[in-house]
């Protein structure tokens, strides 16, 4: 690698076409991130429009299948994209790549449901979701290059840096758009069209940045390099069939961005997943949360950027690793404790126990949400892990169903492929019996209002004694009446019970319905939350601030959008983009919903013993003499 002094003593300032060069690819890329990120904070509206005719958990997978396909073709963005903007060119290869996602992202929006096109919605949906993660396995390569060959040697951090606030500032954009919208307008009209218009707006910033990245010049290093007649013809298999230029792509991916990637999700992604799915914050608390923290974080990325034109690419970014590694155990479970005190005391004193048969668990990673976990103890550890309570699991009888112990109280677990045609129904009096346990045994669950036909009372009364309801009460209370046909329809009743009947009365019942883990608001404190946030994205910052100048100056220019683009998105891809579903496998697995931290501590782990022992730093490299 040749890395020659940095040019000159003191730095210049910043001229108007470096300004223009910096925003433009930074704003262009701003919006990539912003298309990308609505497809999964909107994952939910999406599925009920276009998964229409499946039931709730099956289009929820559908939708989530759809939004990992974006994941998956981000390496195969980068090397289509890589491999032209080598040939061709920096700046025409990123125009064609903000075309493309905002494009797609537009149609999104415009694409008519299931109820309307049947099938063909769906596969236009995944299409459109396919090219918006192409494009961005393109973008990103394209713009840190084009920025990093039009900055001097001595300032390539802080102006690569630009770039690295893109992704957090989409993913702000996308939060502050969504609030937005959902303030204006009713939860059910929002639900209905309302979610599209997040879609539909991002027509007008792809105009700002065609107009803008139109009005650029190529790069000034891949201009010379044409002129010299040094660009490679193949710079696939220049990048990659060559050890020379393979080692140090493998190096880039395992010695740096896999470990840049799971800090990257952890402190900005996983973290909201925490917040809202095992903490059970409102989702609407939640966002403001992160999006202050993001506000009071960003201005990091520019400052680690910038410091590593001081004291190198590689020390900030093993220093993010190494605290990473140091502190997620207790900053996550400071997070608990700020977020939803009631669970974390009920977690301290009270340890379900489950008794399965030998080899009635399993692992349960499911990164495509399309496996299904049938056995008895899969069941009750998927339950209990998604209601955040820890458990041991020991060694029972062969051939017995899987128990749940949670304190006095034994509940007996069921098989669904066995179950058959009961499946569903096991299933709601297996979860009622654990969720009345768990509330008794202090953990924050509450149940919403129950909506009883007359018709009904007496057999829900008998089938839920803890309730200790009254039937004479009730019926002499409050009641609302309702057509039979909105009865049946809303399945109150079925039309044999009200056979004969016009109107059936209807009993709401506080505290009967369906159980749910809650944070209490009152005890949500949102100053250490927000402070343990912040943490984690100066972390990000750390890691991601100066990646860019690093992986652009370890390869010659002739390779060099390929070369990066790669290990880059795999590592952010595949790396990151794994780490929901594997850390829910190991906290599945352990009884521990801290547990599956370990898989962002271990890869990042793993970048730090690689990157400290093999990757050089690359601060001063000169970026014409790489060629």
């Amino acid at each position: 690698m040749a890395v020659t002094a940095i040019v000159g003593s003191s730095s210049r300032s910043m001229s108007r076409e470096e300004k223009k060069v910096i925003f433009a690819s930074s704003l262009g890329t701003v919006f990539e991130w912003y298309d990308f990120y609505l497809y999964g904070s909107l994952a939910a509206f999406i599925g009920a429009t276009f998964f229409s005719q499946y039931p709730e958990a099956t289009r929820n997978i559908f939708a989530l299948l759809a939004f990992a396909a974006g994941f998956l073709v981000r390496p195969f963005g980068a090397l289509v994209f890589g491999r032209i903007g080598d040939l061709v060119g920096r700046k025409y290869t990123f125009l064609v790549t903000i075309l493309i996602m905002g494009l797609s992202t537009f149609l999104v929006g415009l694409l008519p449901g299931s109820a309307s096109w049947g099938i063909a919605a769906p596969v236009i949906l995944i299409a459109l979701r396919m090219l918006q993660g192409l494009a961005l396995g393109g973008e990103y390569g394209g713009a840190a290059t084009y920025v990093a060959e039009h900055a001097p040697d001595d300032r390539r951090g802080y102006y690569t840096s630009w770039i690295q606030t893109t992704a957090t500032l989409g993913l702000f954009l996308s939060l502050i758009v969504i609030l937005a919208i959902q303030g204006v307008m009713s939860k059910e009209d929002f639900a209905a069209w309302g979610w599209r218009i997040p879609f539909l707006v991002s027509v007008a910033l792809l105009g700002v940045s065609v107009w803008i990245r139109l009005s650029l010049n190529e790069s000034p290093t891949f201009q010379r390099m044409k002129e010299e007649g040094k660009g490679s013809k193949a710079p696939l298999s220049e990048a990659f069939g060559q050890w020379k230029n393979a080692r140090i792509a493998l190096l880039a991916l395992f010695g740096l961005t896999a470990g840049q990637a799971v800090v990257w999700y952890s402190g900005q992604f996983y973290a909201l997943f925490f917040l809202q799915n095992v903490l059970k914050v409102d989702a609407q608390s939640v966002n403001v949360m992160i999006a202050i923290a993001l506000a009071l974080g960003t201005v990091f990325f520019v400052v680690f950027g910038w410091l590593s034109d001081k004291v190198g690419r590689k020390p900030i970014i093993m220093a993010g690793l190494a605290l990473a590694i140091m502190t997620y155990f207790p900053l996550f479970k400071a997070l608990t404790w700020a977020a939803n005190p009631a669970l974390a005391t009920a977690q301290q004193n009270v340890r379900a126990k489950i008794t399965a048969a030998p080899g009635d668990c399993r692992f349960q990673f499911n990164p495509t949400g399309t496996a299904k976990f049938t056995t008895s103890c899969d069941i009750a550890t998927s339950f209990l892990t998604r209601n955040s309570v820890p458990y041991d699991v020991v060694i029972g009888e062969a051939g017995k169903a899987a128990t749940v112990t949670i304190g006095e109280t034994t509940i007996e677990s069921f098989d669904a492929v066995a179950a058959g045609d009961q499946a569903k129904v096991k299933d709601a009096a297996f979860a009622k019996a654990v969720n009345v346990a768990l509330q008794g045994a202090g953990y924050p669950l509450v149940r919403d209002a129950a909506k009883v036909a007359d018709q009904k009372l007496d057999a829900f009364i008998a089938a839920n004694p803890e309730l200790k309801l009254d039937a004479a009460a009730i019926r002499g209370g409050e009641k609302t009446t309702v057509p039979v046909e909105q009865a049946i329809k809303d399945k109150l009743v079925t039309a044999e019970e009200a056979a004969g009947a016009t109107e059936v009365s209807v009993f709401s019942i506080p505290g009967a319905g369906a159980f749910k883990m809650v944070a209490d608001p009152a005890g949500v404190n949102w100053p250490m939350i927000i402070a343990i946030l912040f943490v984690l994205i100066v972390y990000v910052t750390m890691v991601y601030g100066p990646i860019a100048a690093i992986l652009v100056e370890m390869f010659p220019t002739r390779i060099r959008y390929t070369g990066m683009s790669l290990p880059y998105h795999i590592g952010n891809g595949w790396f990151g983009g794994l780490l929901p579903a594997t850390v829910f496998a190991m906290s599945a697995a352990a009884g521990d919903i801290y547990y599956g931290l370990w898989y962002p501590i271990a890869i990042a782990a793993m970048s730090l013993i690689i990157g400290m022992i093999f990757v050089k730093d690359t601060l001063g490299t000169d970026l014409h003499a790489k060629d």
